[in-house]
């Protein structure tokens, strides 16, 4: 039988950066991926934004690791190279309802340590975007945008120059617990067996999937697996907007807003739209309500210009019209099985707050 130190399960960002941070520690790291290649789901299915840390409660794992992560993560993209661009982002209100709103967003905002937001009247904001149409708006500077593939890229890179090793085409089929770490099975063209000490369950919607097969691990300690998918539209043309637009949050997401990537192009999205099987098709019709949506902070959107662009998949882990669950990063402490982390619920902020999140695992998992 094999051992090895830590195995990574998912080839996503997370993974990708946990895995990276596990090797430059000098751990001897694996990464098995199930798809042929990295960042096949949530990964590439995103708006590549590298967020503020605007909207998460205080002092949870989504605000922490999301100020820290960005911070690291504008690092990392000027020290490698990975397109990026702080463009910053305005966050529109079209009512004195939501006016009253953006006050207690730049309040959170403040206490979760995001710096330089800013409450512009109409004119202030119409003067920075001339196409905009609004009553108020917030102003987050340090909003930004990322090559998402570029990111994965240099992660890879990096975990691979420190010693670890993808293998794709690999799934983890089932596992249990063994003296010293876990056993884990693993599919593929040549099934095998490995023993690792270390084994991070990074593996993004089929998290809890995953969890559940491995014999030992509590069940009511798995959470459900829940999808919110969500729908983009590209726009014909060039953006109109040289920086995101976001309507005030609705429940379940932060609206359809507008964001513009590395080559200035325009997409709307995401959408809410609860789903119970993995599926990334895009029906057209849906174009109807981003109309309507896209229309109060942008009235001049002219009919035929949204083409149905790409879905992705949030991996929520609590269903339609519950409370929203922050991150979830489960270690032995937690459910009792020696050299297993978890985590669950890793959706947006996810990529922004990567690299914190690699820290934290790797961290906690020194300390045994």
């Amino acid at each position: 039988m094999e051992w090895v130190d830590c195995v990574v399960a998912g080839a996503g960002v997370v993974g990708l950066a946990v895995a990276r941070a596990l090797a430059l520690a000098g751990r001897e790291v694996i990464v098995l991926e199930a798809a042929e290649g990295i960042g096949t789901e949530t990964s590439s299915r995103n708006s590549e934004v590298i967020h503020a840390g605007i909207y998460y409660p205080a002092g949870s794992f989504m605000a922490r690791f999301c100020v820290a992560g960005r911070e690291a993560l504008y690092s990392y993209c000027a020290e490698k190279g990975v397109p990026h661009v702080n463009c910053g982002k305005l966050i529109v209100a079209t009512s004195a309802e939501e006016d009253a709103m953006l006050a207690g967003i730049k309040r959170r905002a403040e206490v979760n340590g995001v710096a330089g937001m800013r409450i512009l009247t109409a004119a202030e904001a119409i003067a920075m975007e001339p196409n905009l149409s609004c009553t108020s708006a917030l102003l987050s500077p340090v909003t930004g945008i990322i090559d998402s593939h570029a990111f994965m890229l240099a992660l890879q890179g990096d975990a691979e120059n420190a010693g670890a090793v993808p293998v794709f085409l690999s799934p983890v089929t089932g596992g249990r617990m063994v003296r010293g770490g876990v056993e884990i099975d693993v599919g593929g063209a040549d099934p095998m067996t490995l023993r690792c000490r270390l084994l991070v369950n990074s593996t993004g919607l089929h998290a809890p999937g995953f969890a559940a097969r491995i014999a030992g691990m509590p069940q009511e300690r798995i959470p459900p697996a829940c999808y919110a998918k969500g729908n983009y539209f590209t726009l014909s043309g060039r953006s109109p907007f040289s920086r995101l637009i976001y309507p005030v949050p609705v429940p379940g997401g932060l609206g359809v807003h507008l964001t513009i990537d590395l080559g200035g192009q325009a997409r709307f999205g995401p959408d809410v739209q609860w789903i119970d099987t993995i599926d990334y098709s895009v029906d057209p019709a849906r174009a109807d309500s981003f109309y309507a949506a896209v229309r109060r902070y942008w009235p001049a959107l002219k009919d035929g210009t949204l083409q149905p662009g790409y879905a992705g998949i949030r991996p929520k882990i609590v269903p339609r019209g519950a409370p929203a669950q922050d991150f979830v990063v489960q270690g032995p402490q937690t459910h009792g099985v020696r050299g297993l982390f978890n985590m669950f619920g890793i959706e947006s902020p996810g990529l922004t707050a990567s690299l914190a999140l690699a820290d934290h695992v790797t961290e906690v998992a020194a300390t045994g």
